[in-house]
């Protein structure tokens, strides 16, 4: 088989290829590793290697729907017992963390058969939209090495993109799999609260907001891996009904006519890219054309606190984990970046009471969403304001690092809260992406489907957000989409 054979088929067409004893998984193995090896050092997608495990498990017996097709691991969670876990960060790299067990998804993962040859780039914790972290440089994307993968799942959407897997593994706290997905044009369907698991040893994140699962070339991938890792395990804190048939036959099922809401408007009141409103307005009108009801609307949410709440616990959880990594590896604040640095400080400044009331509003979202939800089976918006920016466009500034070591220094860090300055951090940092946080904290299933290439020739995805269980909705309609606009045909230029 040659890289341009591999690169056209999906994860599912690869693993047929290898039942049916046409090809090997140490051939595929060897194929996907020549093109991380040419395209790498371009893309810094892969940045902890495992080959040598990966060609072990090659040449032994694999089963389940993807046996013998390679795949990668986003270095944040997503643990692979013995391999270094540094989550982006300095100081569980320098310190050689690697977990004594695989995570369950991990393990649900092999056994589907999957061959797991490397991790790949994220920024430090996961809590950027971009994926530029100290600890290993920033990833690029294939479309155009001058611009973002996006993130916190850069690396993983910069490498199926390119052509080295078919799908990667991904993970998403505030847009982390919808994303990157836009960025690259990829799928990425965040599933619901509950539906992957996180042990064991976690039994959730971000009170539920965050979740497992994959940036994929074909939807039936996607459909396909889910089936094969949802379902609860013995610490799951939520668990939910199951679906009503396999994902992977929702993929060829055409939804019934729906009824879907589209807006373009930021729900934090900043600017939206004519790009972005036009990747919208024509997917809106091929929806039409597919027999949906398709009309503007949107959930009546407050955006903004919205915005501001998710900050605060973001920031919260960042000050957490500082605590723990300096615990674990007995490093100061040298171990972080800056920009870390602040954000916990910020979450250490916030008052206990404050989180709390900002916690309780996620069920004031979830009503207005659900509520939403009672008129309309889908909401679509861009999933990126903004078509995708360039490497260190989004960086934070070094005049305004000095200024904030110097406040964090002097112990401003609650005069600055009081300030109003987490309302201007929360419209300069999510202006970019104000679209997908709604998802995570209500806990709904939502998707990005490649849908519109800009002028430039970089990809903007769109967003489809469902009610709970509407995992098997959102993978019909990404199939009928897929079919009614394929984009398996387009590839970068790298």
């Amino acid at each position: 088989m040659t890289f341009e054979e591999y690169r056209q088929l999906d994860g599912l067409a690869l693993a047929e290829l290898v039942a049916k004893g046409e090809v090997s998984a140490a051939e595929l193995l060897e194929l996907a590793i020549a093109r991380a090896e040419a395209v790498n050092p371009a893309l810094n997608a892969i940045i902890i290697p495992m080959y040598d495990i990966a060609r072990a498990r090659a040449n032994a017996p694999l089963n389940g729907p993807f046996a013998g097709v390679p795949f990668l691991t986003k270095d944040l969670f997503q643990d692979y017992a013995g391999v270094l876990n540094a989550n982006g960060n300095q100081a569980l790299k320098q310190a050689g963390f690697a977990p004594n067990e695989h995570s369950t998804l991990t393990q649900r993962w092999l056994d589907a058969g999957l061959v797991i040859f490397g991790r790949t780039n994220t920024p430090e914790f996961g809590a950027k939209g971009i994926t530029e972290p100290k600890a290993w440089g920033p990833s690029h994307n294939p479309w155009h090495t001058d611009h973002i993968p996006g993130g916190s799942s850069g690396g993983s959407a910069a490498a199926v993109a390119a052509g080295i897997v078919p799908m990667a593994g991904a993970n998403d706290g505030g847009g982390s799999i919808r994303i990157p997905a836009a960025h690259c044009g990829l799928f990425g369907l965040k599933p619901g609260r509950g539906r992957t698991p996180w042990g064991p040893a976690h039994a959730e994140e971000l009170h539920g907001a965050a979740m497992n699962h994959v940036v994929s070339r074909s939807v039936r991938d996607s459909a396909a891996l889910l089936d094969a890792s949802h379902g609860p395990e013995a610490c799951s804190m939520y668990r939910i009904e199951a679906p009503e048939r396999p994902y992977l036959e929702e993929v060829s099922r055409d939804p019934e006519p729906l009824k879907i809401a589209f807006s373009t408007r930021s729900p934090i009141g900043t600017p939206v890219s004519p790009e972005a409103i036009k990747a919208v307005e024509n997917t809106a009108r091929l929806l039409d054309s597919l027999g949906h009801h398709v009309e503007e609307g949107e959930p009546a949410v407050d955006g903004l606190q919205l915005a501001k709440d998710f900050i605060t616990m973001w920031f919260s959880y960042i000050a957490a984990t500082v605590e723990t990594v300096k615990q674990q590896t007995g490093c100061g604040n040298s171990g972080f970046e800056l920009d870390t640095l602040v954000m916990a400080a910020f979450g250490r400044a916030a008052r206990a009471s404050d989180y709390v009331q900002g916690y309780l509003r996620w069920n004031d979202y979830s009503r207005q969403l659900g509520e939403f939800h009672q008129r309309y089976d889908l909401w679509l918006s861009p999933t990126l304001a903004q078509p995708p920016a360039q490497v260190g466009q989004i960086a934070t500034p070094a005049w305004q690092e000095s200024i904030a070591l110097l406040l964090i220094k002097l112990g401003l860090s609650k005069a600055m809260l009081k300030s109003g300055i987490v309302e201007k951090m929360v419209q300069e940092n999510l202006q970019w992406v104000p679209y997908t946080q709604l998802a995570n904290l209500t806990g709904v299933p939502a998707m990005s489907v490649p849908m519109h290439w800009c002028e430039s020739g970089l990809p903007l995805g769109v967003q489809f957000v469902a009610p709970h269980g509407g995992e098997g909705r959102l993978f019909q309609l990404a199939g009928q989409l897929e079919r009614a606009q394929p984009w398996a045909n387009r590839v970068p230029p790298i």
